[in-house]
């Protein structure tokens, strides 16, 4: 049986935010990720926000995704954000390194703002 998970999408100032609540894991991290890649590799500005403030559970394969976005948003200087996460979200990002690569902001407003200077 499939996790629940919600992403929300929505544009602000060109910039592409998603917002994400439940649980990411393995019954539905494949599932997410490829529909957001379709929606990225659409989006012409490619700046991109990931708010996890409603995000529960986040499995490795999830931050491999995570990661796997980072990557190819960075080869053509675009940018992205995580922000909005719960302290044991981002000690896990910390713990995997991805809190060295992917810029955090502790709100969503803050992402905008440096995306946008």
């Amino acid at each position: 049986m499939e996790t629940l998970i919600e992403i929300k999408q929505k544009d602000v100032n060109w910039i592409m935010v998603f917002e994400f609540a439940w649980e990411l894991d393995e019954t539905n991290a494949d599932k997410t990720f490829w529909s957001l890649y379709k929606i990225i590799w659409d989006f012409n500005l490619k700046k991109i926000i990931f708010n996890f403030s409603g995000l529960k559970y986040l499995n490795s394969k999830s931050i491999g995704y995570i990661a796997d976005i980072f990557s190819n948003i960075e080869e053509s200087n675009w940018k992205i954000y995580i922000t909005n996460c719960q302290e044991w979200v981002k000690d896990v990002l910390d713990l995997v390194w991805i809190t060295s690569i992917i810029p955090i902001a502790e709100k969503e407003e803050d992402a905008i703002a440096a995306i946008t200077a």
